[in-house]
């Protein structure tokens, strides 16, 4: 492992990045290749130029301190670890996609210190990453963000500007998994329809191509759901996280958010079968039982539309998604996956189901998750 000494003092075009994962990891490499230099931590060491100590070593050296690390917890804990030598001349930019709250709680860290902060959660996959094309929204002060544009679009090919009010680029990110989550729990039940029928998956597919509700999401996904290919771009677990996020932004707000609701439940399934590492499409499984490949290269993007914070988490963070694993195993049957619930089995399968997702959902709801 290639560690860096400490600098005497800190220059301007030096960037920190926390958290490498596979966004991290990615943003880090497309700075270096541009010739930035770039000074690294993660609570996993890791053999990578210019890996450092701690947090608070990275902030010593750059003035620019990108964070992306996992969940609220996370990103919270990395910010009070780099508080006690944040100055004025630095810029905390925070990529996590955390609760509105959550962030705003992490700039009033930052604020404390009178560093400057940018709240930044990005869209985009790992090649977006590599090679500098990631968009990201962001929310904070106008002078936070022209300091920052410029260490942003090294690493990807839109900014969006969301407003000045910490939490609303958060909050825009949030809403866009609603509708990605969505996306891909409909085709899977779609998928479902098309095969009880026994029609051939490959006209479905055909049709969807030039039928108005086609997205660059099915284009890469809906090839990878047929071929049971669910290698994660974005994780269930992941994906659940931000569903919860949302739901809770309902019941604050007086919202009946029952699509929202209705996919969180099926990644929360998939959760409980012990697939939260892979792929939030790995929802089509409980309704495509038998390997059905189907030709059309042509729909294989080389990168996903949607990325979660996959990174290591800080200190803490391991050891909860550890135990999430064990908390999942209830003393409750599995519901039998079925293609399509209906009769005695079908009614048994729902009642075990939902008795199942209320005592998972009460565990998140107080801290087990």
């Amino acid at each position: 492992m290639e560690r860096s000494k400490p600098m005497s003092h800190a220059t301007r075009k030096n960037i920190g990045v926390i958290g490498l994962g596979i966004i991290g990891r990615g943003v880090a490499g497309n700075l270096r290749r541009k010739g930035f230099p770039v000074y690294v931590w993660n609570r996993s060491p890791r053999s990578v130029p210019n890996f450092v100590g701690s947090p608070g070593e990275v902030t010593e050296i750059c003035n620019y301190i990108q964070i992306f690390v996992s969940d609220d917890d996370a990103l919270l804990q990395t910010v009070e670890q780099l508080s006690g030598k944040l100055t004025p001349r630095h810029i905390v930019v925070a990529h996590s996609t955390v609760a509105p709250d959550s962030m705003r709680a992490a700039a009033e860290i930052v604020d404390r210190r009178k560093a400057q902060f940018v709240e930044a959660p990005f869209t985009g996959s790992k090649a977006a990453a590599e090679n500098g094309e990631l968009v990201y929204y962001v929310s904070g002060k106008d002078a936070a963000l022209r300091e920052a544009r410029l260490i942003l679009q090294a690493s990807s090919k839109e900014i969006i500007e969301i407003g000045p009010t910490i939490g609303h680029a958060s909050a825009i990110k949030i809403a866009t998994n609603i509708i990605t989550a969505a996306s891909v729990q409909a085709t899977a039940e779609a998928l479902a329809v098309v095969q009880v029928l026994g029609l051939p998956m490959e006209k479905f597919v055909e049709a969807m191509r030039s039928n108005a509700s086609h997205s660059t999401t099915l284009a890469m996904k809906l090839t990878k759901m047929l071929n049971r290919d669910f290698e994660p771009h974005f994780s269930v677990k992941h994906m659940v996280k931000d569903m919860q996020i949302a739901n809770q932004i309902g019941l604050s707000n007086y919202l009946d958010l029952g699509v929202t609701a209705a996919a969180r439940d099926q990644l929360l399934e998939q959760m409980h079968w012990g697939h939260g590492d892979d792929d939030y499409s790995v929802v089509a499984r409980k309704y495509l039982h038998e390997p059905a490949p189907v030709a059309g290269d042509e729909l294989q993007l080389e990168e996903e539309p949607e990325q979660a914070d996959a990174d290591v988490p800080v200190a803490g963070s391991i050891e909860r998604e550890t135990q999430s694993k064990q908390d999942v195993t209830l003393d409750v049957p599995p519901a039998p996956l079925v293609d399509v619930a209906s009769g005695a089995a079908g009614k048994e399968a729902t009642r075990l189901r939902r008795g199942f997702l209320k005592q998972l959902l009460s565990r998140l709801s107080s801290g087990q998750e």
